[in-house]
C-alpha cells in the first residue's frame, strides 16, 4: 500500500507552525509497513487544494489529509474531497448532534458554523473525535481512499490512534503486509560527515536494512532501518549491522533509540552512587537544565553555580583572581578551578563546567568566538578539554552544553572501565 500524507494550512507555509502531525504519522505508519513516498502541504485555497488532492491520488493508494475541517470559511477539506470525487457534501446525524450537545454544554446561542463541521462527503464513514467537535472521514472513491482529520495535533492523535489506524491495518492484505523496524544510535564526540566516512562500505553495501546518517542538533545519528514480515525478523536483520557499526564507532556511541545523554549520564551516576555539580559560565544553565530534565535526578544532581561574571566565578567558587588575571575567564585552567569549586560548593562526588565566549562579540584573534573549555573534577586529576564551536550564540551555547555532559559521559566510562572506587 502507497500512502501519501496532506497537511492543509496556510500557517504551515508561513512557518507559523511546525508539522508534527506529519512526522507522527509517518512514523506509525512505517510501524505498519505502509509505504509514505510524498508528503504534499497546501494552503487554505481551494484551487491549489483540489489540484493537490488529484495528485495525489494519482499516485497513491490512500490519501491522509490533515487540516482545514473546522468551522471557519478557510476551514475547506471537506468541500474540496468532495469536489475532486464527485461526491455531495451532506450532514451527519450523529455528528451534528454532538456538536448541538457540545454547544448547549457551554451555553453557545449561535453555534451555526460550528454545524459546518458535520458536513461530510456522502458516503464516507465518520471518524469521531473524542476531543474536540470537528469529525473526520473516511472515504472510498473508486480504487482510492480519502482520509481526512483534523489538524489540531491532540484531536487528531486521538483520532488516528482510535479509528485511522486500526482501519488501515485491517485494509493492509495479510499476506503482504510487513513493518518497517528502525534502530537510531546516537553518537558523541564525532560529525555526520566523519560518521559516515567511517561506515561508507556498509552504506555503498545496503539494501535491507538500509543505513542513514543523521545530523541532528547537537550530535550525529545513524539510523539503521529495515523491513521484515515481523518485529522478530527486522531485529535479526538490523543486529549485524548495527554490531558492526558498535565495532567500529563504540567510543563514540552513546546510546540507541530514545536514550538522551543527560538520561544515559544520570544512570551511570546513579548505579555508581555518586553526586554530581556543575559551575557554569557561558552555557548559563543549560548543563543544570538538561541534567534535570531526567525525572529522578534530585537522587545524583546537586545543583548549577551560573557564574558569568569574574567576580562570581571568584566570590561563589573560590576561582583564583591570580588564575583569571594571568590565563582568562576562558581558559583551561580557569574551567578546572570551576569544576573543583562547585565540587566544593556543594559537597558533591564530582563536578563539571563550562566558560566560554559565545559571541557574537568579545572574540579576540588569540580567543575566538566559539572558544570554549569544559572540565571535570572528582575523577583523579581535575581535567580539561578545548572546543572550537561553530554557530550562533544559542547554537554555541547548546553544543558547549552537550560537550560537557559528553566529557562527563566519557570520564564516568573511564572509570568504570578501569573500577575506580568512589
Amino acid at each position: 500500500m502507497q500512502l501519501e500524507l496532506l497537511s492543509v494550512g496556510t500557517e504551515l507555509l508561513l512557518g507559523e507552525i511546525l508539522d508534527t502531525n506529519a512526522a507522527y504519522l509517518a512514523e506509525k505508519l512505517s510501524e505498519l509497513g505502509i509505504n509514505v513516498y510524498h508528503k504534499t502541504t497546501v494552503g487554505d485555497n481551494a484551487e491549489r487544494l483540489a489540484a493537490a488532492l488529484r495528485i495525489s491520488l494519482a499516485r497513491a493508494d490512500v490519501v491522509l489529509a490533515t487540516g482545514g475541517l473546522g468551522p471557519t470559511e478557510d476551514d475547506i477539506t471537506a468541500a474540496a474531497v468532495a469536489q475532486v470525487t464527485g461526491a455531495d457534501l451532506v450532514e451527519d446525524e450523529a455528528a451534528a448532534d454532538t456538536i448541538r450537545s457540545f454547544a448547549r454544554q457551554r451555553g453557545l446561542r449561535q453555534f451555526d458554523s460550528l454545524l459546518k463541521q458535520a458536513r461530510v462527503p456522502k458516503g464516507a464513514q465518520v471518524v469521531p473525535n473524542p476531543v474536540g467537535t470537528a469529525p473526520g472521514f473516511i472515504l472510498a472513491s473508486g480504487s482510492n481512499t480519502v482520509i481526512a482529520l483534523p489538524g489540531v495535533p491532540a484531536e487528531m492523535k486521538a483520532m488516528a490512534e482510535q479509528t485511522v489506524l486500526p482501519y488501515l491495518e485491517r485494509l493492509c492484505a495479510p499476506d503482504g503486509r510487513a513493518i518497517i523496524l528502525s534502530r537510531v544510535l546516537r553518537l558523541g564526540g564525532i560529525g555526520e560527515s566523519q560518521t559516515e566516512a567511517e561506515i561508507a562500505d556498509l552504506i555503498r553495501a545496503q539494501t535491507n536494512p538500509t543505513i542513514a546518517p543523521l545530523a541532528r542538533e547537537y550530535e550525529a545519528h545513524l539510523r539503521i532501518t529495515a523491513r521484515a514480515p515481523d518485529r522478530a525478523a527486522a531485529d535479526k536483520l538490523i543486529a549485524p549491522i548495527e554490531a558492526e557499526i558498535r565495532r567500529r564507532l563504540g567510543d563514540h556511541l552513546y546510546g540507541a533509540d530514545e536514550e538522551t545523554l543527560e538520561a544515559v549520564v544520570g544512570k551511570m551516576l546513579r548505579e555508581a552512587r555518586l553526586t554530581l555539580a556543575a559551575a557554569e559560565s557561558c552555557t548559563g544553565g543549560l548543563i543544570g537544565h538538561r541534567l534535570t530534565n531526567v525525572p529522578g535526578s534530585s537522587d545524583y544532581f546537586a545543583g548549577s553555580l551560573v557564574t558569568y561574571s569574574n567576580e562570581a566565578k571568584t566570590a561563589l567558587l573560590n576561582v583564583p583572581e591570580e588564575t583569571i588575571r594571568r590565563h582568562g575567564a576562558v581558559s583551561a585552567d580557569t574551567a578546572r578551578a570551576m569544576a573543583e569549586g562547585a565540587r566544593e560548593a556543594y559537597g558533591s562526588d564530582i563536578a563539571v563546567s563550562s566558560t566560554g565566549i559565545a559571541g557574537p562579540s568579545g572574540g579576540t584573534a588569540a580567543k575566538p568566538v566559539g572558544l570554549v573549555y569544559t572540565a571535570i573534577a572528582g575523577l583523579g586529576d581535575a581535567i580539561a578539554e578545548e572546543h572550537r564551536l561553530r554557530g550562533n550564540r544559542e547554537m554555541v551555547k547548546g553544543r558547549a552544553a552537550q560537550a560537557a555532559l559528553y566529557l562527563l559521559y566519557r570520564a564516568l566510562r573511564s572509570r568504570k572501565a578501569v573500577g575506580v572506587a568512589k
